[in-house]
């Protein structure tokens, strides 16, 4: 019975029934004239998600980290410069994947807990009077760490230096769950995926590009062939793919944008946000820390917890597992050991996080943690039950 229960992990989150059944669909000709019915209204969709009227949708058989190489791959070439801070696991694993390209990856080396640089990124760029850095890369949603970046603070240093660079953004754990602006914050590639906000299966890379990157695959140079965004869209164009496409994932990424729609993206955003609060509450009830470093940073989709001193946040999330079957997200890289992960994001309400909480505090009185069983739950109840004056409606 344990698979009943939620996972609290930041991702793949989870797969409402609706989704699930939207999923459970025979095998469709991909090549008939009618799936453009199916393919276009999504692609069109999903724009509103981002943000954005001017980008151009892509998407790719692939998880995030696909789309991170489709960005790289289509705008750059062998040896170009890119700049981006390291302040955690994902913005790490987009350095790694730059340098295997063979970029010239700039990198600023950022405290874990701490967000995007725009001050440093403004240094950066104002001494690259010869315009060498060709792409600045950031991740919106640290979710090692349960940082949220200030993207806009980034597009205003790179204006203020009226540097040509790109902008890249990693938002595969904000997507459909905090808001993004693609348009007015000048993101020229953002990169999501189909598992966490959307809350599908994983095996789709959702892109939104602008068409300032959409120029530059005109001189970029570095190979590609299965992530190409020219094959792409040009098979888009007319209904179709360049080869065959999850099919069963395009019809759940359908019912998955009614759904957002249906509750309407604010009410989703603000439903992430009451989630994310509760956790907090609770988490300064058992006298814990965050690994964010101030409020303006956190996360609303992930929390990340530092065990106390002498604990091991490893054997916290293997005991929540194998006491009560419940997963969490437990620490990476400088994380590891240190601090455990509460997802909250997709498919969630009050209640259920609840839950969650209560195991992770069941788990903690096991192993002797000094908190007082109920603290947090009790805490999070009360802020639940603030303002609350009818049943919170979703359509998760």
């Amino acid at each position: 019975m344990s698979n009943q229960n939620p996972v609290f992990i930041p991702g793949p989150t989870n797969i409402p029934d609706r989704l699930r059944l939207a999923m459970q669909v025979q095998t469709q000709d991909h090549r008939a004239p009618d799936f453009v019915n199916t393919l276009a209204p999504v692609l069109e969709g999903t724009k509103k998600v981002f943000g954005s009227a001017s980008g151009q949708i892509i998407t790719f058989p692939a998880s995030g980290t696909g789309g991170w190489e489709a960005a790289v791959t289509n705008t750059l070439s062998p040896g170009d410069t890119v700049l981006v801070a390291r302040y955690g696991m994902f913005s790490h694993r987009w350095i790694d994947l730059c340098q295997r390209h063979g970029l010239d990856v700039r990198i600023i080396e950022c405290a874990w807990g701490s967000g995007a640089p725009a001050d440093q990124f403004a240094k950066a760029l104002a001494a690259d009077t010869a315009h060498q850095i060709r792409a600045v890369l950031v991740t919106h949603n640290e979710t090692a760490t349960g940082v949220r970046s200030d993207i806009s603070a980034v597009r205003k240093a790179m204006d203020a230096s009226d540097h040509p660079a790109m902008l890249f953004v990693d938002c595969v754990s904000s997507l459909a769950s905090m808001p993004f602006a693609f348009d007015d914050w000048g993101v020229d590639i953002a990169v999501s995926g189909s598992q966490k906000g959307f809350m599908l299966a994983t095996g789709m890379a959702i892109l939104c590009v602008s068409p300032k990157a959409l120029a530059a695959i005109e001189t970029a140079k570095l190979p590609r062939t299965f992530f190409d965004f020219k094959d792409m869209m040009n098979a888009n164009a007319s209904g179709g793919f360049p080869y065959t496409p999850p099919l069963q994932l395009i019809y759940g990424m359908r019912e998955s944008l009614n759904m957002l729609f249906e509750e309407g993206l604010d009410n989703v955003y603000a439903r992430h946000t009451r989630l994310a609060e509760g956790v907090r509450k609770a988490t300064a009830a058992w006298g814990l820390d965050l690994v964010a470093q101030s409020p303006e940073l956190y996360s609303d989709t992930v929390s990340a917890i530092y065990v106390p001193e002498g604990f091991d946040s490893n054997a916290l999330t293997d005991h929540a597992f194998n006491a009560y079957g419940v997963s969490f997200g437990v620490g990476l890289g400088e994380m590891n050991g240190k601090a455990f992960r509460i997802g909250h994001l997709g498919s969630l309400t009050d209640v259920m996080v609840l839950s969650g909480l209560a195991t992770i505090e069941m788990a903690m009185a096991d192993l002797n943690y000094p908190i007082d069983l109920g603290s947090g739950v009790s805490a999070a109840q009360e802020y639940f039950r603030s303002g609350r004056t009818t049943p919170m409606k979703t359509a998760a």
